[in-house]
C-alpha cells in the first residue's frame, strides 16, 4: 500500500501553500493524505471520505475534484478530520515522525492483507520471505497544468507490439490514474502538449535505455513537476500470453536476448492461455462496453463487482465475470 504527501498537517499545509503560492494545491494534497493515511493506517473505509467529497461537489454544482476551490478543499479537510475523530475517538496525528512510524508499520502489515495473500498464492510466492518499505521525497503531479502523473510500458502488454503504451493525467497524483477518478489520456498525447513535450521526449529515451539494460519490457511510473520529469519506478512488465510470445520473438530478432532465453521466458501457463477459447474475430456482436481484459480468453457468466462475490459464485459452481 502507498501513502502520498506524508508529513502534511495543519501547520505544514500553510507552509506548503505559502511556498508554492498555490493554496488549492496544498489543500488538495492534504485531503489526499488524510484519505490514504486514514484508509491504510487507521482502517477507516475510503468510501466515507469519498462521500464527503462527492457531497461537497454536489453542493458546489461541479463534476470534477479540479473544480473545487482551496476554500472548498479546506472545508473537506476539516470534515475528514472530524470523521477520523468520530471513528477512532482520537485526533488525526499531527506529528510527522509519528505519521511516518504509523505508516511504516501499516505498510508492513499490508503484507498479510487478503489481496496480498491471493496475489502470492496465484504467483507461487512464499509467505515467509517478507517485504520492505520505501520512503522517498515527494514530487507533485498536482501542482498545475505543467505537472502530470502517469504509468506506461515500453511495449504494448496486450498485443506485444513495439509501441510506447500507457496513460497520464495532467494536474493529478498517481492514485487518480489507477482509481478511475478521471479518464486519463494516452501517453503519446504528451508530445502534443507544449508544457509536456520535452518531458515526453526524455521519458521515451530513458525507458528505452531501461528496456535495453534489463533486456525485457519495462512497466514504469513517472511524475512531471513544473515540466521536469521524475522517474518513480520501473520493473519487468506483466503481459498477456500472446504478447509474451510476440515480445520474445521480436527481442531475439533485435538481438536483445538469445533464442534459448526467449523459450525460457514463456511460462507453461502462458501456453495454456494461448489455447483458451476466444470470441471469433469474424463474429458480429453488439458491443455494450469495452475495457482492459484480465482474462486470457472469452468468458460467459453473471457480472459481479467485487472479488468476494466472484469467489462466492465460484464456490456455488456458478460462472461469473468480475
Amino acid at each position: 500500500d502507498t501513502i502520498l504527501n506524508l508529513g502534511l498537517n495543519d501547520k505544514s499545509v500553510l507552509g506548503l501553500s505559502g511556498k508554492t503560492k498555490n493554496p488549492r494545491f496544498a489543500y488538495d494534497s492534504y485531503r489526499r493524505f488524510l484519505t490514504m493515511f486514514s484508509d491504510v493506517v487507521l482502517g477507516i473505509d475510503r468510501e466515507h471520505f469519498e462521500e464527503i467529497l462527492e457531497r461537497k461537489k454536489r453542493e458546489k454544482g461541479v463534476v470534477y475534484d479540479l473544480d473545487l476551490t482551496a476554500e472548498d478543499l479546506g472545508e473537506v479537510c476539516r470534515q475528514y478530520k472530524a470523521l477520523v475523530k468520530e471513528k477512532t475517538r482520537k485526533e488525526f496525528p499531527q506529528d510527522p515522525k509519528k505519521q511516518l512510524e504509523l505508516a511504516r508499520d501499516a505498510v508492513f502489515r499490508s503484507w498479510n492483507n487478503e489481496r496480498a495473500k491471493y496475489y502470492r498464492k496465484a504467483n507461487n510466492i512464499p509467505d515467509d520471505i517478507g517485504t520492505a518499505v520505501n520512503v522517498q521525497a515527494m514530487v507533485f503531479g498536482n501542482l498545475g497544468d505543467d505537472c502530470a502523473t502517469g504509468v506506461g510500458f515500453t511495449r504494448n502488454p496486450a498485443t506485444g507490439a513495439k509501441e510506447f503504451y500507457g496513460e497520464f493525467l495532467v494536474n493529478a497524483q498517481g492514485e487518480d490514474v489507477v482509481a478511475g477518478i478521471r479518464t486519463p489520456q494516452r501517453i503519446t498525447e504528451m508530445k502534443k502538449q507544449k508544457k509536456m513535450g520535452r518531458a515526453y521526449e526524455q521519458l521515451v529515451r530513458i525507458t528505452g535505455k531501461l528496456e535495453r539494460h534489463y533486456r525485457d519490457v519495462q512497466d514504469f511510473e513517472f511524475t512531471v513537476e513544473g515540466g521536469k520529469l521524475y522517474m518513480l519506478q520501473t520493473r519487468n512488465g506483466k503481459r498477456t500470453a500472446s504478447a509474451a510470445v510476440r515480445i520474445a520473438v521480436d527481442m531475439v530478432k533485435e538481438k536483445l536476448i538469445t533464442r534459448e532465453e526467449a523459450v525460457m521466458r514463456i511460462e507453461p501457463q502462458q501456453i495454456d492461455q494461448l489455447l483458451h477459447p476466444v470470441i471469433d474475430p469474424k463474429a458480429k456482436v453488439q458491443v455494450i462496453a469495452k475495457g482492459l481484459p484480465a482474462s486470457p480468453g472469452a468468458a460467459t457468466g453473471m457480472v459481479v463487482f467485487t472479488a468476494d462475490r466472484a469467489v462466492e459464485l465460484a464456490a456455488e459452481g456458478k460462472a461469473g465475470i468480475l
